[in-house]
């Protein structure tokens, strides 16, 4: 693999649906919300992923308008978001360490299939405080 930044690519509607916040009452408002939050982990890195790190949110369906910011690039798929998430995943095998970040079992098996490596929407949403 090539000295090429590592790409970590986030599977919105998994990450955003991980946590019941009401995100469903604002989808793209949540997807916005999840990107900014993305944002430090480009120079930062991740848990296991030394930084900086190539972001990339994919996004569909209610969220396909959330835009790009310095630091995170947002794909919006024409299609399934599993099928772009793949996809991206297959183009780096071989060039550069990619991560998929999601919780769906099937997603992480084709993704892993092409060589990436998977981890859960903790990741990059750790929970909430609990408030008792």
């Amino acid at each position: 693999m090539t000295g090429e930044r590592a790409l970590v690519i986030v599977d919105a509607a998994n990450v955003v649906g991980s946590v019941p916040d009401g995100w469903w009452r604002d989808r793209r408002g949540a997807a916005e919300r999840l990107r900014d939050s993305l944002v430090p982990y480009a120079a930062e890195g991740l848990p296991g992923q030394a930084g900086p790190v190539e972001i990339v949110l994919v996004v569909e369906g209610a969220a396909r308008e959330v835009a790009s910011v310095q630091g995170v690039r947002v794909e919006a798929a024409p299609g399934s978001g599993d099928d772009l998430i793949v996809a991206l995943a297959a183009a780096a095998r071989g060039a550069r360490s990619c991560l998929v970040v999601t919780a769906d079992r099937e997603l992480r098996q084709r993704a892993e299939a092409h060589g990436a490596r998977c981890a859960g929407p903790r990741t990059v949403r750790p929970l909430p405080p609990r408030r008792d």
